[in-house]
C-alpha cells in the first residue's frame, strides 16, 4: 500500500538585461536574465512550491524569505535540496515531476535533457521521473513581450508502507 500526495507550484520572474538566466539548475545562454533575490531560477522556485504544497508546508517564501539576506544570490539548487530534506524527513520520495516553462526566448529545447538530469540529481531520483517542457506564448502577454517568464510545476510524492505479519 502507498500514500500519495500531489503538489502544484507556480512562479514568475521579470527579465532584465545583464543578469544570468538559470532554469532547472542550468545556466541558459542569454544576454538577459531573471530579476530576483536569489539566483532567480523560476523553475526550481515553482518546483519547491509544488513539493512544499504537497506536504502542506506553505511555500518557498515562508521557508526562504526574500527579506533574509542569507538567501541573497543563493543557488536555487540549495533551496531545492533543503526542500527535499523536508520531503524525505516525512517519509516521501519523488513519484514524478512535470514542469512547464513559458519563455519567449531563448529557445530551451537544446537544454532540456541537461535540465532533467540536473533536477534528477538534486531530487535523488531517476531522470525518467522528471519532465521539463518549454513553450512560448506566441508573443502574447508579458511573456510574449519578453518581460518575464512563468513556470508551472506539478509533483507526485509517494510514501511506501510495509506491513509485517507475525
Amino acid at each position: 500500500m502507498a500514500d500519495f500526495k500531489i503538489g502544484q507550484g507556480y512562479d514568475v520572474h521579470a527579465i532584465a538585461d545583464g543578469l544570468p538566466m538559470w532554469l532547472c539548475g542550468v545556466q541558459v545562454p542569454s544576454e538577459k536574465g531573471f530579476v530576483a533575490h536569489s539566483d532567480g531560477d523560476v523553475a526550481i522556485h515553482a518546483l519547491c512550491d509544488a513539493l512544499l504544497g504537497a506536504l502542506g508546508l506553505g511555500d518557498i517564501g515562508l521557508h526562504f524569505p526574500d527579506s533574509d539576506e542569507a538567501f541573497a544570490g543563493i543557488d536555487s539548487k540549495i533551496l531545492l535540496r533543503r526542500v527535499m530534506d523536508m520531503v524525505r524527513s516525512r517519509g516521501y520520495r519523488i513519484g514524478n515531476v512535470d514542469i512547464t516553462i513559458a519563455l519567449q526566448s531563448p529557445k530551451l529545447r537544446p537544454l532540456i535533457d541537461n535540465m532533467r538530469s540536473t533536477l534528477a540529481e538534486v531530487l535523488g531520483c531517476s531522470v525518467g521521473r522528471i519532465s521539463v517542457k518549454a513553450t512560448t506564448t506566441e508573443r502574447l502577454g508579458f511573456v510574449g513581450r519578453g518581460e518575464g517568464c512563468e513556470v508551472w510545476a506539478v509533483c507526485l510524492l509517494e510514501k511506501k508502507f510495509c506491513y509485517f505479519s507475525k
